[in-house]
């Protein structure tokens, strides 16, 4: 039954924290129990070996093979689907982190326009300015001259430069 309420044991590095956790999870209904007294899943704050007992979720910790992984910030509700998932025999994990896309680039990313990543892109492909200037159907001093605004724009001071820029700034990837 999914809104039924779960049993649920924490461990903690310390009591402020077993505290917090105790809070957030009588704040969603579960019951707080002691670790031996068979709970349904066990959320923790540390580390925690017990390979044979309940479901384990974790917060702000690396993923060691737990039946849930959170970052330590989770909202109770991410919490709650957490563990609720846990003792439904599921494994939880956080998914990674959004790849940039347009609109999501730090403020202080130089704005390259559509065509001069594309260039980049080509360029980072390992292809000359010609080889670039046929696969994107344009001549090869348009290829020249948007890398130049390229490397301006990046303050770049070779191809490879801008290539590795483009690619720490995720305008563009290999």
């Amino acid at each position: 039954m999914p809104g039924a309420p779960l049993r649920v044991a924490i461990v903690a590095a310390d009591a402020r924290g077993r505290d917090r956790l105790a809070g957030i999870v009588g704040d969603m209904g579960h019951a707080v129990v002691p670790l031996f007294d068979d709970p349904d899943v066990v959320l923790a704050d540390a580390e925690i070996d017990q390979p044979d007992g309940p479901p384990v979720v974790t917060l702000g910790r690396d993923d060691a093979g737990e039946a849930g992984v959170l970052p330590r910030d989770a909202w109770p509700a991410q919490i709650d689907a957490a563990l609720r998932a846990a003792a439904a025999g599921l494994v939880v994990r956080i998914a990674a982190p959004a790849r940039p896309q347009f609109g999501m680039l730090s403020p202080e990313a130089p704005l390259l326009t559509p065509r001069e990543i594309e260039v980049l892109a080509a360029i980072g492909d390992g292809l000359s300015n010609k080889e670039a200037a046929r696969r994107l159907g344009i001549s090869q001093h348009t290829v020249k001259f948007h890398l130049e605004s390229v490397f301006r724009k990046l303050a770049a001071t070779s191809r490879a430069d801008a290539v590795h820029k483009g690619l720490r700034q995720g305008l563009i990837e290999l």
